[in-house]
């Protein structure tokens, strides 16, 4: 296993560009499934011996520039240990020293902070595929899936992928990533295991299955452990490490192991302003909310510029935590007005304003400030449908409008106008009904489980909240209040403790 110290001093005296690329674990860090799934390759598979040890070969990364090369392993090496905006910056520079690079555009798409820059990148690796591999023309049509809404189309390219190339460890990950994106987590699990047996040092396949035993169903929060100290195994000077072993501390209500876990990243890497950031939430979770609110401080302070307004809103959680929802409000709201002047590059300024908005919006509705709440959703919903007319295309634009009508069907319900949340709810089905994504119905689902439960009628919220994405927990939560109404106490009861437990910041969790 190559010194990943070694790619990046390289670039000033270039690279070997005949060796591959790590996997990426970025669909497993959140937006998720775009940056690993686009991040994966390989070529063709050579005859083996059945006893003989598997022999990887990834798809070819096409330049003929050694600069760009380095730029490019560098920044594979970022998007494998979970750092995205460091990736980013070696993929524009990569692409720089060679404006044909597809597969530096693709992953400059992976690694992309705006949907702006991830829908450009996208059709910049498809310009210049001219010439280049099929594994990386099938790893742009893969993320181009995430556009259109295509979940069945971006499963079978990757399949498609993992039968040209079955012995790359890329092709796994890239099916993986889409299968986990279908909720189908023990298939992922199975292709990341395929991808850890070619390359037993794959740091993305250890990460990305621990992520995967942290996250979704069926979670196994030792596993995820083990998952977690082989990552440190793999890379004991990468601060990323000891971060994802907090995460794990968390989950397993080892909060002061958390603190010593995420103290020893920021020690490792003074610059890693995540990991500060992640003492503010175990500090939130403590009811230590000064030594929170000064933790979130220094994480705005050291943090770059595409983060820091996203880092901002979980200082306003803390009020939340504490049980002072109207101060929340007050510091999400002036938050949002304030994104730009913190340095936030343009292209990002309204993806964190619809973060903070939708963080807020939540939290209003919740406390019943339905007044405000309009407002909120009003604002929220432009915002998302200027960034829909900015990225282009009818089918981005359409799923920019069905999202929207959400907000406004759940606005809509806690204002007791039922057959308005209805109608907003079933718009949204039409504008998705063609998709071949099978979890497009679960935001309807959400708003029909809310019009039931305030209506008291909770056999139908039950029958709708389980149909809905019970990954969050905010709705698990609002499941289990409608459980309790129909008396069913004891998973109830389960499913509350879970969520009391859970250990992972949102606003929807501090509420």
């Amino acid at each position: 296993m190559r010194d990943p110290k070694r790619s990046i001093a390289r670039i000033g005296r270039f690279a070997d560009r005949h060796r591959p690329p790590l996997p990426s674990v970025g669909a497993y860090l959140a937006p998720v499934l775009v940056v690993l799934a686009a991040t994966l390759g390989c070529a063709p598979q050579a005859e083996q011996e059945p006893d003989a040890e598997p022999q990887v070969v990834e798809i070819p990364v096409t330049t003929s520039s050694e600069a760009a090369m380095a730029h490019f392993e560098a920044g594979q090496e970022a998007l494998d240990v979970g750092r995205n905006v460091e990736a980013n910056q070696h993929f524009e520079a990569a692409v720089a020293e060679d404006p044909g690079f597809s597969y530096g555009y693709l992953n400059r798409a992976n690694s992309a902070l705006s949907a702006v820059e991830f829908r450009e990148s996208l059709d910049a690796a498809m310009a210049q595929i001219e010439g280049k591999s099929e594994g990386e023309r099938l790893l742009i049509e893969i993320n181009q899936t995430f556009l259109t809404n295509d979940s069945d189309r971006g499963l079978e390219l990757a399949e498609t992928l993992v039968e040209h190339y079955p012995a790359s460890p890329r092709a796994w990950l890239a099916l993986a990533a889409i299968q986990g994106s279908r909720n189908a987590h023990d298939a992922a699990r199975e292709s990341m295991n395929r991808a850890l047996q070619l390359d037993p040092e794959s740091v993305a396949a250890v990460v990305g299955l621990g992520f995967s035993y942290l996250f979704s169903e069926p979670k196994d929060f030792k596993q995820a452990r083990q998952y977690m100290e082989r990552f440190i195994d793999l890379r004991p000077d990468e601060a990323k490490a000891y971060e994802g072993l907090g995460d794990v501390d968390r989950a397993l209500k080892q909060l002061d192991a958390a603190l010593d876990a995420y103290t020893q990243a920021t020690d490792t890497d003074p610059t890693l302003a995540v990991a500060q950031l992640k003492k503010g939430h175990v500090n939130s979770f403590l009811d230590n909310y000064g030594e929170a609110r000064a933790a979130y401080d220094a994480a705005v302070e050291a943090a770059n510029p595409q983060s820091k307004a996203t880092y901002a809103n979980f200082r306003a959680f803390t009020h939340i935590h504490a049980g002072d929802v109207p101060a929340a409000l007050d510091e999400m709201m002036e938050l949002a007005d304030s994104v730009a002047e913190m340095g936030t590059p343009e292209d990002q300024v309204k993806g964190i304003q619809i973060f903070t908005l939708t963080n807020c919006a939540t939290a209003a509705l919740h406390h019943g400030d339905l007044g405000e709440a309009a407002k909120l959703v009003a604002r929220r919903n432009a915002l998302v449908r200027e960034v829909g007319e900015e990225v282009g295309g009818e089918d981005f634009k359409r799923l920019q409008e069905a999202n929207a009508l959400i907000w406004e069907g759940l606005l809509a319900a806690r204002q007791g106008n039922f057959a308005l949340a209805v109608d907003k709810a079933e718009a949204n089905a039409q504008l998705l009904e063609n998709d071949n994504n099978p979890r497009k119905m679960e935001p309807y689902h959400r708003v029909i489980g809310l019009v039931h439960l305030l209506q008291d009628d909770y056999a139908k919220a039950v029958e709708h909240y389980r149909q809905a994405n019970l990954n969050t927990m905010y709705i698990k939560f609002h499941l289990a209040t409608a459980l309790t109404g129909l008396d069913e106490t004891e998973e109830a009861r389960r499913l509350f403790k879970e969520v009391s437990e859970w250990n992972f910041n949102s606003v929807g969790f501090a509420l």
